[in-house]
């Protein structure tokens, strides 16, 4: 049993946010309600409303609150029902205050520094989590946090270089294979959190993503100082997955040799499937924006290679020919869709007692 700032996750295990519509209220809510932390990802949740590209902002606000209170009644009191939210979008403060305001238990967040995240969630029960990918990262923002707001991390996700989706390291560490694996990254982050463990008195939960598949991957992480794990991928083929029938279907058709590095429209190195749209790119460079919702910070309409939203949404729904399919290094292993309490049940076999 594990206590995130006070409430209880019976397992120590997390499903990771994958946008758009990937993971929202339907998976965090099953995931949740057997014990583990679900989480609903707070990139563009309204794309599939009506008003999606003539009013974004109100439309992903009102679809946050929809799908965190969807979770919260599948999952009844049980497990965490927490939203991963990117520094890196343009409405990350509003986003932050929805989800505080719709009684979400937890916010985890990356792709940027959240510095003032604290700030955002001030006076209420919700757990905050900053996703590091290095010892220095996790440091900074202990740092950060302690100085400016006097509080610490309720918990910390390591991100290491096989996850899929938005990755924090170098484009030519991933490809030449110098990016530090999640056994290097683990004892640095532990040991930076520590002085402020014992500053605080308070234990901060350390969560490993990326590469971790299996029931023998948790107990190889717990064994070196893990708290937990964090996976996003394998949550995909479920039957609970908010995603369309065809884009399961396609993660689990994927062979290891489908799986490459790509360069998102904001500049980072992310993994995805080889897709029609990955391929275009390649020969074209650049698929021009018909329409922009000014959803990142870092993205020019004028110059991005193509539109991050579209591509996303298009692969949630299925669309092979037009979809960014993003997807951890093992999708690959991945060979039929599961019940999410089938998934989680084959998961704690080997290092949990109560199996």
């Amino acid at each position: 049993m594990v206590l995130i700032k006070d409430k209880p996750l019976p397992l120590p295990i997390i499903q990771g946010g994958m946008g758009i519509g990937v993971s929202m209220g339907n998976l965090a809510g099953h995931v949740a309600k057997h014990g583990a932390m679900g989480v609903i990802s707070a990139a563009n949740p309204g794309f599939l409303n009506k008003d999606f590209w003539i009013n974004s902002v109100q439309s992903n606000l009102a679809a946050l609150k929809e799908q965190i209170n969807k979770a919260k009644n599948i999952a009844q009191g049980s497990g965490i029902v927490a939203i991963n939210a990117m520094v890196a979008t343009t409405h990350y403060e509003e986003t932050i205050r929805t989800a505080v305001a719709a009684g979400v238990d937890a916010v985890i967040s990356g792709a940027g520094l959240p510095s003032d995240l604290p700030r955002f969630v001030e006076g209420s029960k919700t757990a905050i989590a900053p996703i590091v990918s290095s010892g220095k990262a996790a440091r900074t923002i202990c740092r950060l946090w302690d100085k400016r707001h006097k509080v610490c991390p309720d918990f910390i996700v390591i991100e290491g270089s096989l996850a899929g989706g938005h990755l924090g390291f170098s484009a030519e560490e991933l490809e030449n294979g110098t990016a530090q694996t999640l056994e290097q990254i683990l004892p640095e982050v532990l040991a930076e959190i520590a002085p402020y463990e014992e500053k605080h008195q308070k234990k901060i939960p350390v969560f490993v993503a990326g590469g971790v598949y299996t029931a023998e991957d948790i107990r190889h992480f717990l064994q070196l100082g893990a708290t937990g794990v964090q996976l996003g991928t394998r949550f995909i083929a479920t039957e609970e997955c908010d995603a369309s029938p065809r884009y399961k279907e396609i993660l689990v058709a994927a062979k290891k040799e489908d799986i490459c590095l790509i360069k998102s429209p904001v500049g980072m190195p992310g993994r995805a499937l080889n897709s029609p749209l990955i391929q275009r790119l390649k020969q074209d460079l650049r698929i021009p924006v018909k329409k922009c919702m000014d959803c990142l910070h870092p993205c020019t309409p004028a110059t991005t290679p193509y539109c991050i939203t579209g591509a996303l949404s298009a692969a949630v729904q299925g669309n092979w020919e037009d979809g960014l399919f993003f997807c951890g290094s093992n999708a690959w292993r991945m060979e039929k869709i599961l019940p999410v309490q089938e998934l989680l049940e084959e998961l704690k076999q080997g290092w949990r007692s109560d199996k």
